[in-house]
């Protein structure tokens, strides 16, 4: 399995419709702010790699995306990973959420 380096994703509004999102209200610390490529999984709840369903091995993680606010959050604060098999091009996403 191969590990991507670690990159700090910082979320850039492209329009004014995602310019005037308003933050989180109620969540603190840095929900929001997770994204990232590379690296290890900031996983919230247990460890899950998911399995390559053409060579069974153990996939790579790529990345992961964070709720963006109250009007658009994942579950309950939580985040989408993405996870990729670079030898036979499969990729599988999950959720996790507190």
């Amino acid at each position: 399995m191969k590990k991507i380096p670690p990159f700090k994703l910082i979320p850039e509004p492209l329009n004014d419709e995602a310019k005037k999102l308003p933050p989180f209200q109620w969540a603190g610390g840095d929900i929001g702010k997770r994204h990232q490529l590379g690296g290890d999984p900031n996983f919230i709840q247990e460890e899950d790699f998911p399995v390559c369903l053409q060579c069974k091995q153990k996939m790579t993680f790529y990345g992961q995306l964070d709720s963006i606010n109250d009007n658009y959050v994942i579950a309950d604060c939580g985040m989408i990973y993405v996870f990729c098999c670079f030898d036979c091009n499969e990729a599988k996403a999950i959720i996790q959420s507190y």
